[in-house]
């Protein structure tokens, strides 16, 4: 749970000063983990604890920096193996494991209940900092949000920096509700024309949001051709700005189609994406759009916003669904005359494209169901 802090001058002051010695701190860890192989979270503490407390950290603040950065080289290791900086030998994977982990002077700081604390009723905390305990900093969030806090904030929280502002995140445990037997799926086709697509017609996004998107791109081309100092300057300062518009979109999105499949008792269907930029074949105008655009998010956070209402939801192989006919089945690419028609060579069927995909998506959602519970069942 994300909540906005109001912190005076003064504070803010404290506060980016933390943030700079715990990720000093950090990077003095990661280059002894890095010089002497010790990266286990307990190794590592017991080889570092008492140079960080030299530094400045009290204990806990102490500890959650040799936390952070036993947990970068977990994460590291796990995309190695991955191999998601490239095969043994490669000059991208040979920079990675060269060096040693980095963090940034403003990198987000964890804390737990013994240096941060929640005056809920005040709409104020209370938070550890280089200059002492600073307390009552206001706070602001929505009444859902404080209801969410209250009721199920556990752990830790971190302090984060982002565009000028300072924030907590909060780890809150909310109950997940049981998954009820579904009457039917709402499927979901992710597209570039449109983002989204239901079952039921209904066509998410479209044509306004490519053009604001595509404005965007327009615009930082301009600016990093330009390079001037003030140039540089604005480019930072949009920095983000359409990651943040992106996911605002997708969360519009994903609550919508969630939201709709609740009403109607219905599971979710969406295509298993994996690959997609990989096996996805188009013309050059539209492999920005394809590349740019999250379709993972927004997957995510249907996903998500699903489990919180025990909305089921499956995964389906997507091949196919585009050129066959939801009505017969028939399969030709012919099916396709253009982007957003579909008309069936076979029966003479015809609807618009992503509502075709999407129906056929659901279809196939129906019958994966029904094949994993039969055999659930039957175990």
């Amino acid at each position: 749970m994300q909540v906005k802090l109001l912190p005076d001058a003064a504070t803010q002051a404290a506060l980016r000063e933390t943030l700079t010695l715990c990720n000093r701190a950090a990077n003095h860890a990661s280059r002894r983990a890095f010089t002497t192989g010790v990266k286990g979270k307990t190794s590592l503490q017991r080889l570092v604890y008492g140079e960080l407390k030299a530094m400045g950290l009290s204990a806990q603040p102490a500890i959650h920096a040799i936390r952070k950065v036993a947990g970068a080289y977990a994460t590291l290791n796990g995309n190695l193996k991955a191999g998601n900086y490239g095969p043994q030998g490669s000059k991208r994977r040979a920079a990675v494991e060269s060096s040693p982990v980095r963090f940034r002077k403003d990198a987000a700081q964890p804390f737990d209940d013994r240096c941060l604390s929640w005056q809920l009723d005040a709409r104020t905390v209370s938070i550890w900092t280089v200059r002492g305990r600073l307390g009552r900093i206001p706070f602001a969030c929505s009444p859902a949000q404080l209801d969410m806090l209250t009721r199920y904030r556990r752990g830790e929280s971190d302090l984060v920096f982002r565009g000028g502002a300072w924030y907590l995140y909060a780890t809150c445990e909310a109950p997940v509700p049981d998954v009820y037997d579904p009457d039917g799926f709402l499927g979901v086709d992710l597209g570039i024309a449109n983002i989204a697509t239901t079952s039921d017609g209904i066509r998410h996004a479209g044509r306004q949001l490519n053009q604001v998107r595509h404005r965007n791109r327009r615009l930082r081309s301009r600016l990093q051709a330009k390079g001037t100092k003030s140039a540089k300057r604005l480019l930072r300062r949009r920095s983000g700005r359409e990651a943040r518009f992106a996911a605002d979109t997708n969360h519009r999105i994903a609550k919508s189609i969630v939201t709709e499949a609740e009403r109607t008792c219905r599971g979710i269907a969406l295509e298993d994406l994996g690959g997609i930029r990989e096996r996805v074949r188009l013309r050059k105008p539209q492999r920005v759009t394809l590349h740019s655009w999250a379709f993972h998010q927004l997957g995510t956070f249907i996903a998500y916003k699903a489990q919180r209402r025990g909305v089921p939801v499956v995964y389906v192989d997507p091949a196919y669904t585009s050129k066959g006919c939801s009505v017969c089945g028939h399969i030709d690419k012919r099916n396709r005359p253009d982007q957003a028609t579909f008309a069936c060579t076979s029966c003479g069927f015809a609807e618009h494209a992503d509502v075709n995909a999407a129906r056929n998506i659901a279809a196939r959602g129906v019958a994966g169901w029904a094949v994993s519970h039969a055999a659930h069942d039957a175990a």
